[in-house]
């Protein structure tokens, strides 16, 4: 039987602690939550590799240093509400449910979503709830929001999505150009976001989130 515990322990000890992330819910947050249990059963041996793992075509679960990094840089607060964009199978809603008061998990494939809701329900993580919708309509339902994660690469970020971030708010998200992106924070200030760039990371762009093709002739 594979030893998922100590592969948790091993992701965190070469995988978080030396991507200087060092806020304690974080570790233990991803030392608590089994990744295994949010990848697709084909795949639950991959679970704790250090890369982007595969759920659906282009889709993925964020590399545990790339999901820690963007959490550690966003500083989460036990009051705190989350939107969760592209939340997947759910790990990324799990793993923020135990620094936040609550997150909405927003995912568009409908498979996806009652996955999510059925491991998370399985998982007794009950304060995060998986919402069916598009990933760049947001979900002005729930806003409000005091921080804001996308769990996949963006080229362009929706206005929609910055209209539901709180004044005072953070959103983090990866800005492709290429194959090649940089994870940046946005701050909302006088009801401007102003973003800062955090580290390198890539992932596949969300649905949605791409920029416009021009035609070429």
């Amino acid at each position: 039987m594979t030893d998922f515990a100590t592969r948790r322990v091993m992701m965190v000890d070469t995988q978080v602690r030396p991507s200087d992330v060092t806020k304690f819910p974080i570790i233990e947050a991803m030392l608590t939550i089994p990744r295994e249990a949010f990848v697709p059963e084909a795949r639950r041996e991959a679970a704790y590799m250090g890369e982007n793992l595969a759920i659906a075509p282009g889709r993925v679960v964020l590399e545990p240093r790339t999901l820690a990094k963007m959490l550690d840089a966003l500083d989460v607060q036990p009051g705190e509400l989350v939107l969760d964009l592209g939340a997947g199978l759910g790990y990324s809603a799990a793993v923020i449910a135990r620094l936040a008061d609550a997150v909405v998990a927003l995912e568009e494939d409908e498979a996806l979503a009652a996955e999510a809701q059925r491991r998370l329900s399985e998982g007794g993580v009950d304060n995060a709830a998986v919402v069916t919708g598009s990933l760049a309509a947001g979900d002005a339902r729930h806003a409000p929001f005091d921080v804001i994660t996308v769990q996949g690469g963006v080229e362009v970020m929706p206005q929609a999505i910055l209209d539901q971030l709180k004044e005072g708010g953070r959103i983090g998200a990866i800005f492709m150009e290429g194959a090649l992106g940089v994870c940046r924070i946005g701050y909302k200030i006088d009801g401007a976001v102003t973003w800062r760039q955090a580290f390198n990371a890539a992932a596949p762009v969300l649905p949605g989130f791409a920029a416009a093709r021009g035609f070429v002739l």
